[in-house]
């Protein structure tokens, strides 16, 4: 492992690029990768170039891409050479990235060719120049502006030499990142090169990472999830990181993991919820027999480490790390993963804190817990219930933003006196130090009789139901409510083979198009009761649900796959 001495991303790009020279950096799934020399020699340019357009310390440089070797380059270049770099999620609408553009000031952008045409629009005054990331030649900002298509411009005459930009500090500003969550109220969050590099540092201290572990990424970079542990640690260690050219559809995923064998990856609850309910699930309860099994505690763990053998060898048969984080793991998939062995660890943190505050190592997870506090960071409970626990999860360290850009007022509204950030996060810390998250603060709901409900925990028994993709919870005039997104694939499926099973032909019941729909619909309202009724009887009497209704598109979601409330939240309103 090669950690700087000074932490700083020119040290860091220094330091690797010497130590692990000719090992494989960053590279495509199917195509030679770049070495760290090569990285090296790319970011270089790229700084001398970004020199010669008049880039300066503190100049922001925007990025917009997919995930793709050049965007590790681009933003170490970005960040050596003492600039402040801001990766734009490709998520963003045409008019979010023009606000981004013009609220960070951005002077130069960075954009690959499947993302220019989000650029025809009226570009901000400060945006000078502008690079296509797949080759990192210049591009004509009009050429965007009028089509939306990447031009080649001849380099510009400008004054050019050979010396390197100044180097950058340690608590010089580092990286802008708009947050695009459940809130609806994106903000630029403020990293340091401290900030980052810390972060990355004491992650190291709970889950060792060599210069031989291969990751494949899945995940947004322009995500501080994927950005810190996924791009900045390999780097810092001399492991190699591989990219999807295609979305990660199990047809792209699966011959990608047989090929790289990923000693390590990074997820978000739903892609392994997916995979458990998809390919685990169905199997397990295909029959009477095979639920009543699965009940007996050593049969289910047996079924379980059976399936477990099978997805692992899937996921290419050489994990060691399998990390979750973003938003809660549903209960019912963390114990599959527990009976099967497999090497999960799940971790908690923000975009402003860098972001990992918890987390922990596969062998020593704890049930339904997001780990411990990462060494050299702090984290504690807020005001404390006498009875619970529970209170705000606060927290302090180097790890912690500078604050929101532009943006003063919101920045102390996050801090308490004594400086502790404030997370807007409820949890509690159990006797061994592990920590429990129970939810949003801002999404807890007040009984009638005075008892904190918390949504998060009525969807979590909602999604158990075997024909429920997702679920929302929220409350309407003083009653509980939940939206239901169902499987109807799965229902479909169900329905065909009752039928049949009766000595039907299931075309034979497909009178017409129009029938068939109102026949399924009927299907789904008696499903949503029979949920209904049967969360209620796993639920206290104060969380039972009122009403229950159809969620007939799959929800919004942020990058790393949380619902959108606010969004459906409005409706609500609508409602009263």
């Amino acid at each position: 492992m090669s950690i700087p001495e000074k932490l700083t991303f020119r040290t860091l790009l220094e330091n690797s690029s010497s130590k692990y020279s000719d090992r494989p950096a960053l590279g495509f799934v199917g195509s030679e990768p770049l070495t760290y020399s090569d990285v090296y020699k790319s970011a270089s340019r790229l700084m001398l170039t970004l020199s010669a357009y008049g880039i300066r310390k503190g100049d922001r440089v925007a990025l917009l891409a997919q995930n793709m070797p050049n965007w590790g380059v681009s933003y170490l270049a970005v960040t050596a050479m003492g600039a402040v770099v801001v990766p734009i999620l490709i998520d963003f609408t045409e008019a979010e990235i023009a606000r981004i553009l013009e609220h960070s000031g951005a002077k130069t952008i960075i954009v690959s060719e499947k993302q220019t045409y989000k650029l025809k629009t009226s570009l901000p005054p400060s945006l000078k120049s502008a690079l296509l990331m797949d080759d990192l030649e210049e591009i004509s900002l009009g050429s965007l502006e009028m089509s939306g298509k990447a031009v080649k411009s001849p380099l510009r005459s400008k004054e050019s030499s050979n010396k390197m930009p100044e180097a950058p500090g340690e608590y010089d500003l580092a990286a802008i990142l708009y947050t695009s969550g459940t809130t609806g109220n994106p903000k630029g969050v403020m990293l340091s090169h401290m900030n980052i590099l810390s972060n990355a540092v004491n992650t190291l201290g709970i889950q060792n990472v060599v210069s031989g572990d291969r990751l494949l990424s899945v995940l947004p970079l322009p995500h501080t999830y994927e950005c810190t542990i996924g791009f900045v640690i390999p780097f810092m260690t001399g492991a190699s990181v591989r990219y999807l050219d295609k979305p990660p559809t199990p047809t792209v995923l699966l011959p990608a993991m047989e090929e790289v064998k990923p000693t390590m990856m990074l997820t978000v609850p739903l892609i392994i919820e997916k995979v458990y309910r998809n390919r685990v699930l169905p199997k397990l309860t295909s029959g009477g027999i095979m639920r009543v099994l699965t009940k007996a505690g050593p049969v289910r763990k047996l079924l379980h480490k059976i399936a477990g053998k099978k997805i692992y060898k899937a996921f290419g048969g050489h994990l060691h790390f399998f990390g979750i984080g973003g938003s809660k793991l549903d209960a019912a998939t963390e114990l599959f993963l527990r009976d099967a062995g497999f090497p999960y660890a799940i971790g908690y943190g923000l975009t402003e804190t860098s972001p990992l505050l918890a987390g922990c190592g596969p062998k020593v997870t704890k049930y339904q817990s997001t780990g411990y506090s990462l060494p050299n960071q702090q984290i504690r409970i807020q005001s404390p219930d006498p009875k619970t626990g529970e209170g705000e999860i606060v927290a302090r360290g180097p790890n912690i933003m500078l604050g929101y850009y532009k943006d003063p007022e919101m920045t102390k509204t996050v801090f308490t006196e004594d400086g502790w950030f404030k997370t807007g996060d409820l949890g509690y810390i159990d006797n061994d130090g592990y920590l429990f998250i129970r939810g949003r603060i801002k999404n807890i709901i007040i009984s009638s009789t005075g008892e904190n409900i918390y949504p998060e925990d009525i969807e979590a028994e909602i999604n158990r139901e075997h024909h429920v993709l997702e679920s929302l919870v929220y409350e309407m005039k003083g009653k509980l409510v939940a939206k239901i997104h169902l499987n109807y694939e799965e229902l479909d499926k169900r329905y065909q083979e009752m039928r049949e099973s009766a000595g039907h032909s299931y075309q034979d019941l497909k009178e017409s198009a129009g029938n068939m729909y109102e026949h399924m619909q009927h299907k789904a309202k008696a499903r949503l009761n029979e949920i209904q009724q049967r969360v209620n009887s796993r639920l206290n009497r104060f969380s039972k649900l009122t009403f229950v209704e159809e969620q007939l598109e799959p929800f919004e979601k942020t990058p790393t796959k949380k619902i959108k409330r606010f969004l459906y939240f409005d409706k609500k309103k609508d409602n009263k």
